[in-house]
């Protein structure tokens, strides 16, 4: 690698703040003079969406054909480090042949809701097991000497007002829940770059945050690559430079390179702060253009059968009465529903992609029984909005000809977007009342879902078979026939709960908003508040059936001061070969803190022939059986007993051992319960009051209402300044703006995003608006709007005639 160093001796300041911002929407910039190339950063995470013609960061307009792997949702239910790897390998892959040095990716957010629309992108519920699998993504994609952008750091669990909320979050929280998965993958993978998100974490945004950036990102956690902003996320550049953020995409004429130059100049910023932010910059750039130099072509089938392969490790068998499943050689199969010919395998936003095939259903059951074995019929209209008489009448009959009725329903892509939060957890209502009637119609009926997050299933109890197929990328469709045939035994398992109904969820409200985020439940997020308080649930998290079964047996733990090593023997007591994924959750005997019932600290996933039996052994480190200590900073593991429970899921633990640790810690954690009672003793069922809340944070929540008039700032949503003539024709113009782009694609789900996003756009997301406003005039016209009108027309005038020098 090239001598960063020196280049940046030769560099003027002009230059350094030059390289803090993007050449265009996928570029970074390269100084010709210097020979420092640019590079090409893009969107993933499951998928490469390169663009070759006109960009955008929301998938409205097409990309080159890449494999379109199955999203994060289907990832990590298969609880497969290995193969994640190769998925992750296989991105890089068809990275260098298209020439992209970063692919932004993988999503970490934590899934605090069902109702998050973007949570087909994220892993799960759980920190650990979103940690482990980002790691081996991140690895898998980086050995191939590719860059990956870990996101949205940090806090950004939901799309409704995500560019202005604020997030507001115990400590303890934060750091157990939302932070620990980004901690494992830049411990153990060093992603070369992260990414910051839009919304304000306790008051201050992502990207000025420096306490997020710097203190525990860099400094406690040791990263070494640079961070990125979101596209657009940019607040105040400056702040941003001294919290530790050294790159804003996308490269647009703002003034923000002007603003780093000036605050150099004034002594607002440091020249030093510049320099290690250009250093990093630079070696992401040689770094990657050290592999891009070279050409590389990856095999597209290859890529296309491990896809298939990923995908059936991610679909997980929720229901099998009576052993439905497999279906047998020679049977009559009734095909349902228009997701058998018309897949739903990805989600909308910017991981929408272009795949190299397209496999369905109907097509793949065809090539292994036959098509004279396969009946089809439609089942529902386009969106199942309602239910049609017709068409359940033919399914019906179609049904009655078959001897097995296979239904294909779930989510249609209008539901779950980038951008949207669901507005509830149902299907559409023409999807469950085909079921329900084709249910009282046929006495085997198998339901095949297609969708990025859990739903309410209120036929659960009518049908015998449920196989949940999440969205399974190009090759998803295959891989259920296969598994629907017996080809392939299913060994996904779930890596987020279904609760049984919205209402049981903890996260209430849900979104947030408008202006604060509350986050009442604290470390009480999935399985760690449905098992604390016993709450009923659909499937518990970890939960996933298979073809045979397994048996644990012969625990054997042995602790070292605050560690512990676990063993066990696992069998495959069946007739069929198969994978198991074995779950290692730890239980504080008797804490200080207020703890979860259980917490998942350990997993392995093993393969077994029929009769077969292994041993396994799972480590488990100080952290494991550690909780942060918020006055101290710290993370305690207290002297005591701890339960080690080994299951199928969490709620299905075969095996259970107690070992005491000794440690000289002391956790210095609020010795008035009653203070925190509401935490120490969880409520099921009930919001946690504002009053409790403001206990744990130990300070007043913001006030959640929308700005005032004339109190109106660049982070106001431009849709709240229509009292004003000014910010009347703003809002016009971003509307015009966003319908030129989604002209012809009003009825897409990126259309309906990006028609309702416009709503939450604040006022400083003009700045993208292709060099039409930069910071000046937009600060001017905001004074106007806020009722200074001289003031700001002086100001416009200044700006204007600078902008024409």
């Amino acid at each position: 690698m090239k001598n960063v160093n020196s280049i940046i001796s030769q560099m003027t300041l002009e230059e350094k703040a030059s390289l803090c911002s993007g050449l265009n929407f996928w570029y970074l910039k390269g100084i010709e003079r210097l020979k420092v190339p640019s590079i090409m950063v893009t969107d993933g995470p499951h998928g490469l969406r390169k663009q070759a013609g006109e960009a955008d960061h929301v998938g409205l307009n097409e990309s080159v054909p890449a494999t379109c792997f199955p999203t994060a949702s289907a990832l990590a239910a298969t609880w497969n480090r290995d193969l994640i790897f190769e998925v992750g390998k296989a991105l890089g892959q068809e990275c260098r042949q298209e020439k992209v040095g970063v692919i932004l990716g993988p999503g970490v957010n934590i899934k605090r809701s069902p109702l998050c629309g973007r949570n087909f992108e994220y892993f799960s519920e759980d920190p650990y097991l979103t940690g482990e699998i980002a790691k081996s993504h991140i690895n898998g994609v980086q050995s191939q000497g590719v860059g990956t952008s870990m996101k949205h750091y940090a806090l950004n669990n939901q799309e409704h007002r995500r560019m202005t909320t604020d997030s507001v979050v115990d400590e303890r929280a934060m750091r157990e829940i939302y932070l620990a998965g980004y901690e494992i993958a830049v411990k153990e993978a060093q992603p070369w770059t992260l990414m910051c998100s839009y919304n304000k974490i306790n008051g201050t945004y992502a990207c000025e945050n420096k306490y997020l950036m710097t203190d525990i990102l860099k400094e406690e956690w040791g990263h070494q690559g640079l961070v990125v902003t979101d596209w657009g996320a940019m607040n105040e550049r400056v702040d941003a430079l001294n919290a530790g953020v050294e790159l804003e995409m996308p490269g647009t004429p703002n003034g923000n390179d002007e603003r780093i130059i000036a605050a150099v100049k004034s002594g607002e910023l440091d020249v030093t702060v510049l320099d290690r932010a250009v250093e990093r910059i630079l070696i992401l750039i040689f770094k990657a253009d050290e592999t891009l130099s070279k050409d590389f072509t990856y095999d597209k089938q290859a890529h296309h059968e491990l896809a298939r392969r990923a995908a059936a490790e991610g679909a997980v068998l929720l229901k099998n009465e009576r052993q439905l499943l497999p279906i047998p050689a020679n049977t009559k199969i009734a095909l349902i529903g228009r997701f058998a010919k018309t897949p739903r395998y990805q989600g909308a936003g910017s991981s929408l992609m272009n795949p190299t095939q397209l496999e369905n259903l109907h097509d793949e059951l065809v090539k292994l029984v036959g098509a004279e074995n396969v009946l089809y019929a439609a089942g529902y209209t386009e969106q199942g909005a309602a239910a049609d008489d017709a068409l359940f009448q033919e399914a019906i009959e179609t049904a009655g000809k078959a001897d097995v009725a296979v239904i294909c329903a779930g989510l249609p892509d209008m539901y779950e977007a980038e951008g949207l939060d669901r507005a509830h957890m149902q299907m559409p209502s023409g999807h469950n009342a085909l079921i329900q009637r084709l249910a009282a119609a046929h006495r085997k009926v198998v339901v095949v879902l297609s969708n990025g997050a859990p739903v309410e299933m209120p036929w659960v109890n009518d049908v015998p078979a449920i196989l949940e197929g999440y969205l399974g990328g190009q090759a998803g469709a295959g891989a259920l026939a296969d598994i629907l045939t017996g080809k392939i035994n299913p060994s996904g398992k779930l890596a987020e709960t279904f609760p049984l109904q919205f209402s049981d969820t903890p996260a209430q409200p849900y979104p947030g908003g408008p202006v604060v985020v509350e986050y009442r439940e604290s470390i009480y997020v999935g399985y760690r508040y449905y098992d604390t308080v016993n709450q009923d649930v659909l499937f518990p998290f970890g939960h996933g059936l298979s073809y045979t079964a397994f048996e644990y047996r012969d625990p054997s733990v042995k602790a070292e001061k605050d560690s512990a090593k676990i063993t066990f023997k696992v069998k495959n007591t069946g007739n069929r070969s198969g994978k198991e994924a074995a779950q290692v959750y730890v239980r504080d005997v008797e804490s200080t803190a207020f703890r979860p019932q259980k917490e998942l600290k350990g997993f392995v996933k093993v393969e077994l022939q029929p009769g077969e039996e292994k041993e396994v052994s799972i480590e488990l480190n100080r952290r494991a059986f550690a909780f942060y200590d918020v006055t101290q900073r710290e993370w305690i593991v207290e002297a005591g007993d701890f339960e080690i429970l080994l299951g199928a899921s969490s709620r299905d633990i075969r095996l259970t051992a107690t070992i005491r640790l000794d440690s000289n810690q002391q956790a210095s954690f609020p010795a008035d319960r009653e203070r925190l009672a509401a935490y120490y003793n969880f409520p099921k069922g009930v919001s946690v009051s504002q009053k409790d809340f403001e206990a744990l944070l130990g300070k007043p929540v913001p006030a959640n209402a929308p700005t005032p008039k004339g109190m109106y700032t660049l982070n106001t949503p431009i849709s709240e300044m229509g009292g004003s003539f000014i910010g009347r024709q703003l809002f016009q113009m971003m509307k015009d703006q966003i319908g030129k782009m989604i002209k012809d694609k009003e009825d897409t789900p990126t259309g309906a995003m990006m028609a309702h996003m416009v709503q939450e756009m604040p006022l400083r997301s003009m700045l993208m608006m292709g060099g039409a406003f930069n910071r000046a005039k937009l600060e001017a016209l905001l004074t106007i709007i806020n009722r200074r009108f001289f003031r700001g027309l002086f100001a416009l005038i200044r700006a204007s005639m600078v902008t024409k020098k």
